[in-house]
């Protein structure tokens, strides 16, 4: 039966395509416009009566225009007619879309013009469907949006059809189900194609995905692994608009990576793209994130382009920084599958550097890594292998059977899903997996059940590169105090800190739960205040009352007639106020949990009780801290935290307790029960100097008195310290310890009494608030900061001191003429009034006194030289620069037989406990407390120093890194001077002991206790042969050992030499002195 109105239609179609007269054509158009719409709505009947492939067929018949001037006018009529009908299944229309667009070019005038109106009104009809039937017409849509791409960039195509154009495709990615966005990422993907795609296009495209990170970020994210790598192309493309809109869509992308650790690095992410010389910087700071949230696919996807860039650098750091963070980037990946799409990015680099790194350490770090990578390649093989994926027959089948399908295309409708069933079953699901995938209970003791729960949450935390807490869980209890133990670099500060921080995945919002991390540093821009207005400065504290300060500091001992007075500047505390001026700021916020970080860090006996009754006084106060004292984690803990193996282990009762159940753990807290060493550099002689007990640093009859202060902090204080010395330096806190020590090194000047060192004396002193050596160089890693340190031959920290610099009256001493004397060139004394213009740096001995060679002021310096001796340098007000150029040479002799290279220095610090990965690729700023004091060490023993003076050593070291110090300590050849509070530490150590008490000194002990034990230095290991930072080995010269007649015969030489005046060499110098020839 023949269906009359698919004849009209036809008939109507023929009059609008070959009609000889446009108005005839054009009211056929619009009659068979308004035949469609009123069969439906949807067009369906331009598919059923054939009317889409007679269009097709007028529109591309080249040989009459027109046929296909009034094609075009039946689509215009057509798009017009049907936007704003009611659309049930398939917007046919849409069909014919590529051929309007494909027909842009026509040559003919007439045919452009409607084939450009006929675009313009599908274009329009589209913008009706996004904004009114976009759940039914999204499939098509999707399906057709790489025409309107094309058409973006298409050169015959009219610039207001290509913005019309841009606008839809950025409509429909707006308009978008979530999940639809995935069945468009090819689409994106193959606009960004440079080679197929023009710049209209491509910027089309960039615009689209920038405007996922508003509508479907998260779905965005998890395309990002196909996205990203596209986009990145786009950045650096020669087409300014390209290049622009690129790195737009390149920010927005990574902007939803849904890992807030990673959140700021987008930025600079982005910019190594277009700035490749940055990679290096930009890999140090993606090192100094501490990662607190699990990796996913986004996450990896946003780090992987600069990850391949640091691997492609050329630049041994960077590719083994890289290969660190791949590493450990990996283990944070909870699902194997996540990683998959990165494994054939990443490996290639890793091998290409296991095979061209020509440093051993960085090769190996390399190797490691690869290794690492392809075990989890095995992992991922295998969870390919047990995925399903689903089986669209099936879900195609399922839906037949319940849903009466528009049409036979039911697998176009798979991605609609009605919304509120979809986040019903979601929800249902997502309580059911979580409940999967939480872990296990541990077997660690966790105390009881009842009590109000702080906190109970699972989290990973990493430090950088380093992996420190992974999928572990924390519980805390309000009124509990956990005692967190762990090794050096485990991670105890870190945890502390991101939980003050609020960067703990789970953990209470500060609005719910406040806690205050308590630490002894003063901020250096503070430094100034009072003890009250620092207080007040605490942002937390700012509606705090003044009065209410002086209170709490009243109560822990400031008061104005006592050792600290609370309207003294806090610069003026020693490190035990400095904790009890903390514990007062914390007292004073009411928090609901303190973090503790050696709490007893510079505490006397007194004031570690004192800390120990206040902190057992908080019933309602959960405390978590950190201590290497033994005697207070047995009196304050009722819980203890074990940090091992990347999972925190809770334990309940003591240390005691904690101990019998895990016996292994006794190393934390036992100085001999280590497996770490020390190694500290053996001194060296001293020219002249053959006894270990002869004094190298001198205070005879000494005060002090702060400026600003009336009372004297040091009364008549007489010391002497040589090789052979053990002393320990004992007494309470504020009794003038510290302050005594800077005296002896210089870095104060006494009122009164004299400070002597020998010239040739290597001094090495690690300040009690050790930090403040490296302060200004935190950019700097431990590696870098050394050897700038050392790097013209000299310690440059040994030339800022207080007593190096000249006072008013040196230097109104140095321009006053005065009567100098002299050895002319020809061996006679020459006199005369002369002003000495400066010290040239070079020295010579002259039997038992040194000489400097100067240059008078207004003359030039002579070929021989003129050189005067200390005593005459010294009364002229040079004696400053005379020590310096002493501790100069002193230094340098120091340093002889060590290069001043990397790996020299990355040696040196392993010696003292700090492994390469923070030597030499950490920057200081992101190194633990415990890690700093190994670096201000590493750098005091740097020239093999003669003396060892170490203020409060034990303070952030564990107790494994204290029975290494202990170790080294005994077998080190020089002297050493320790200030502690920790009693089992110096007993050990120390056998001469200093007790200050108020200002005032009392020794007592064996002082000379290594005379017994052998007076005389024993013989160094001969030295033969010197190597060089490239590995280099060269023979170094050593003296013969003279037979008892050579050396009668020498003495013989020598002493006639000195009677007749005449300078001895270095030798003879040192043959005459250890033969008593003078």
């Amino acid at each position: 039966m023949v269906d009359k109105k698919a004849e009209l239609a036809l008939s109507q179609l023929k009059t609008a395509t070959t009609a000889a007269a446009k108005p005839e054509r054009d009211a056929a158009a619009a009659d068979l416009a308004a035949l469609v719409k009123a069969a439906s709505g949807s067009g369906a009947v331009l598919v059923s009566y054939k009317l889409l492939d007679g269009l097709q067929k007028a529109a591309e018949d080249k040989k009459n225009a027109a046929a296909r001037e009034g094609a075009h006018a039946v689509y215009a009529a057509l798009a017009a007619a049907l936007t704003g009908a009611a659309v049930s299944s398939e917007p046919a229309l849409l069909r014919a879309l590529p051929v309007v667009l494909a027909e842009q070019g026509d040559k003919q005038a007439a045919v452009k013009t409607a084939a450009d109106a006929a675009g313009k009104a599908i274009i329009a009809y589209v913008n009706y469907l996004v904004k009114d039937h976009m759940t039914v017409s999204q499939p098509y849509l999707a399906k057709y949006l790489p025409v309107i791409f094309a058409a973006c960039g298409d050169k015959k195509v009219s610039k207001d059809l290509k913005t019309q154009a841009a606008d839809a495709a950025k409509n429909i990615c707006k308009h978008l189900s979530l999940n639809g966005l995935r069945d468009i990422v090819d689409t994106l993907i193959n606009a960004q194609d440079s080679f197929q795609s023009k710049t209209g296009t491509r910027v089309a495209a960039l615009s689209a995905i920038a405007s996922f990170s508003e509508t479907a970020p998260e779905q965005l994210g998890f395309a990002l692994t196909q996205i990203v790598p596209e986009i990145s192309k786009s950045v650096v493309d020669t087409d300014p608009a390209v290049c622009e809109l690129g790195e737009a869509a390149l920010t927005a992308a990574c902007d939803v990576i849904g890992n807030r650790d990673l959140e700021h690095m987008t930025g600079p992410i982005v910019r190594s793209v277009t700035h490749p010389d940055e990679v290096a910087e930009i890999m140090h700071k993606l090192a100094g994130v501490t990662f607190v949230s699990s990796v996913e696919s986004p996450a990896l996807a946003m780090v992987t382009p600069l990850l391949i860039r640091g691997l492609a650098s050329g630049i041994t750091t960077t590719i083994r920084q890289s290969a660190v963070i791949i590493d450990n980037m990996a283990k944070l990946v909870n699902n194997p599958l996540d990683a998959a799409p990165f494994m054939g990015l990443l490996i290639p680099g890793l091998e290409k550097a296991t095979q061209t790194l020509s440093n051993p350490e960085a090769r190996s770090v390399a190797e490691k890594t690869l290794a690492a990578m392809n075990k989890l390649n095995i992992l991922v093989e295998k969870e390919k292998a047990r995925a399903k994926e689903i089986d669209l027959d099936n879900v195609i089948a399922a839906i037949k059977a319940k849903v009466p399908a528009p049409t036979d295309d039911v697998e176009k409708f798979v991605a609609i899903l009605d919304s509120a069933k979809a986040a019903s079953i979601v929800d249902a699901l997502r309580v059911e997996c979580e409940a999967m995938v939480k872990p296990l209970p541990s077997n660690d003791d966790e105390g009881d059940d009842d009590g109000e729960e702080l906190c109970n949450c699972t989290f990973t935390l990493a430090y950088g590169t380093k992996i420190l807490l992974h999928n572990t869980q924390m519980r805390l209890k309000r009124g509990a105090k956990y005692g967190l133990l762990g090794g050096n670099d485990s991670g105890k500060t870190t945890l502390m800190r991101s939980i003050a921080n609020g960067a703990v995945e789970g953990f209470p919002d500060p609005s719910e739960v406040r806690t205050v991390f308590v630490e002894a540093d003063i901020l250096g821009e503070l430094s100034h205040l009072s003890c009250v207005d620092y207080v007040l400065e605490d942002p937390r504290l700012k509606n705090a009352k003044r009065e209410e300060v002086i209170a709490v500091l009243n109560s822990v001992g400031f008061v104005e007639t006592g050792k600290a007075n609370p309207n003294n500047a806090v610069s003026t505390l020693s490190g035990g106020w400095r904790m009890k001026l903390a514990l007062a700021r914390a007292m004073l916020q009411k928090a609901d949990i303190l973090l503790l970080d050696e709490p007893t860090n510079h505490l006397d006996v007194l004031n570690v009780q004192w800390v120990m009754n206040y902190i057992n006084s908080l019933t309602n106060v959960t405390a978590i801290m950190v201590s290497h004292d033994s005697r207070f984690l047995n009196t304050v803990c009722t819980n203890i935290m074990q940090i091992d193996r990347l999972k925190l282990h809770q334990y309940r009762g003591n240390l005691n307790s904690f101990i019998e159940r895990n016996p292994e753990a006794q190393s934390y807290f036992s100085l001999k029960k280590t497996k770490l060493s020390f190694k500290f550099p053996e001194p060296g002689p001293i020219e002249g100097i053959k006894s270990r007990s002869k004094a190298l640093m001198k205070m005879v009859g000494c005060d002090f008195t702060y400026p600003g202060n009336t009372k004297p902090t040091l009364f008549n204080i007489t010391i002497q310290v040589s090789m052979a010395s053990r002393v320990g330096c004992v007494g309470e806190n504020g009794a003038g310890k510290s302050t005594m020590i800077k005296v002896l090194t210089g870095e104060v000047v006494p009122q009164t009494g004299d400070v002597w060192k020998h010239p040739n004396a290597r001094i090495a002193y690690v300040a009690q608030h050790a930090f403040h050596h490296i302060e200004a160089h935190l950019d700097k890693t431990p590696n870098e900061y050394i050897r700038w340190r050392y790097a013209d031959g000299s310690d440059k920290e040994s030339l800022v001191k207080v007593s190096m610099q000249l006072t008013d009256a040196e230097k109104k001493l140095q321009i006053t003429p005065a009567q100098v004397s002299w050895k002319g060139a020809d061996g006679k004394l020459v006199q005369a009034k002369k002003i000495i213009g400066s010290i040239t740096g070079q020295r010579r001995q002259v039997k038992n006194d040194f000489e400097y060679e100067v240059i008078f002021q207004g003359e030039t310096r002579s070929a021989e030289g003129i050189y005067i001796d200390s005593k005459q340098l010294n009364k002229l007000g040079w004696e400053k620069e005379v020590k310096a150029i002493d501790t100069r040479i002193a230094q340098a002799a120091g340093q002889y037989v060590r290069t001043l290279s990397s790996a020299q220095v990355e040696s040196h610090l392993g010696d003292v406990g700090l492994e390469p990965e923070f030597a030499t690729h950490y920057r200081m700023s992101a190194l633990s407390g415990g890690q700093k004091v190994k670096v201000v060490m590493a750098a005091a023993l740097w020239n093999q120093p003669h003396i060892l003076i170490l203020d409060e050593p034990t303070n952030y070291l564990d107790r494994e890194a204290l029975g290494a110090l202990a170790n080294a300590i005994e077998g080190f050849g020089g002297g050493v001077v320790i200030i502690s509070h920790n009693s089992e530490f110096v007993s050990q150590i120390c056998k001469e002991e200093w007790l200050m008490d108020a200002g005032y000194l009392t020794t007592k002990g064996e002082s000379g206790w290594m005379d017994r034990v052998g007076d005389t230095i024993a013989d160094q290991a001969e030295i033969s042969v010197m190597e060089d930072a490239f590995g280099n080995k060269s023979a170094v010269k050593t003296k013969k050992k003279m037979s008892k007649r050579e050396e009668k015969v020498f003495a013989k030489a020598v002493k006639a030499k000195i009677d007749a005046d005449i300078d001895l060499d270095e030798e003879e110098y040192e043959f005459a002195t250890e033969h008593n020839l003078f």
